[in-house]
């Protein structure tokens, strides 16, 4: 069993007279890669959702074109959703794709249902009431799939990206922050929301390991954090941080651990290589992982100068796939 994770960057179709690369123009890079990933279950990252012309619920019609002549083409998924309407989110939905033969069982989306909004006093606001609630930008898109020999929970998430969060009063107004304590504060902003979107995954992964301690539990996506960084350590929960013995087996392993240090990024940053995507997995599918693969070898640099979409129509960000054989406690 392959799965893989893969963040598509901005799926969409282009407005007239944008300069960015159309659905048949990325389809000719991204087709190769989604192949290549051979994946049962594919979880996909930044993928938009267009209006219906007859009038319909917003849809996935990008990603649909995207997919067919791949092995994905008429595949069931599950993707986010505008909250109670049977639209998708116009911006970065969250999707997950599975083999026919699997099921799914069970999708929803959870936000702020183990971690409620934390209040924020924000102190460089030019509004006298600077109190805020700080909401995760997205949901994790929670699935549990029966593959028909077990059943998976999958968490698909994308949490909030480095880039500063808007501060009024401080910008940033045609990309400039009008005072470097504005966009410092908008920086910890961003950090709240990363760190607390991680603290409700770990919070959840923590409910389903105490209803089964032997639950087969995936965690991928683009978690924007190094493996080093804070959301990620408090995703893994390891014993070392802890200094509990006792959570052995809540502790969460980063399958690209397995992957030679220097192949191990899946995006690049002014020059330096990131490793932002992970696939993460609990104990009990540890006893049946054989290796991880991260196809980056035509991930370019995009913040650079000049590096423009219509110049590079792939993703900025590599996929990473993970493959799992019979368990051996089984066999």
């Amino acid at each position: 069993m392959r799965i893989a994770t893969f963040n598509i960057e901005n799926l969409d179709v282009p407005s007239v007279g944008s300069r960015d690369p159309s659905i048949a123009e990325r389809a000719k890079i991204l087709r190769p890669q989604l192949e290549r990933l051979q994946a049962d279950i594919l979880c996909l990252q930044e993928v938009h959702g267009q209006d219906d012309p007859d009038g319909g619920p917003r849809a996935l019609f990008a990603l649909a074109e995207l997919l067919q002549g791949t092995r994905y083409e008429g595949w069931e998924m599950r993707s986010t959703t505008l909250k109670n309407k049977p639209d998708v989110e116009r911006f970065r939905n969250l999707v997950t794709i599975v083999r026919p033969g699997y099921v799914f069982e069970e999708a929803r989306e959870v936000i702020h249902e183990f971690a409620p909004p934390p209040q924020y006093n924000v102190v460089t606001d030019n509004d006298p009431d600077r109190t805020r609630a700080i909401r995760w930008d997205r949901p994790m898109l929670y699935t549990r799939i029966n593959t028909g020999t077990e059943e998976l929970h999958v968490i698909n998430v994308h949490y909030k990206s480095k880039r500063p969060t808007p501060i009024s009063g401080q910008g940033p107004t045609d990309f400039k922050w009008a005072t470097p304590a504005g966009w410092a504060e908008g920086f910890f902003l961003s950090s709240m929301k990363r760190v607390g979107a991680a603290l409700e995954t770990r919070i959840f992964v923590d409910s389903l390991l105490a209803a089964d301690e032997n639950a087969k539990i995936i965690i991928l996506g683009d978690f924007n954090a190094e493996i080093y960084e804070v959301p990620m350590m408090a995703l893994r929960g390891e014993v070392a941080d802890t200094g509990n013995p006792e959570h052995n087996a809540l502790t969460l392993y980063a399958c690209e651990e397995s992957v030679p240090q220097d192949a191990r990024f899946t995006l690049y940053h002014h020059g330096r290589r990131n490793m932002l995507d992970h696939i993460l997995v609990s104990r009990a599918m540890i006893t049946r992982y054989e290796g991880t693969e991260i196809h980056n070898e035509i991930v370019r640099d995009e913040s650079i100068a000049f590096a423009s979409d219509d110049k590079f129509p792939s993703s900025d960000h590599a996929p990473v796939v993970s493959k799992f054989g019979q368990d051996m406690l089984l066999s």
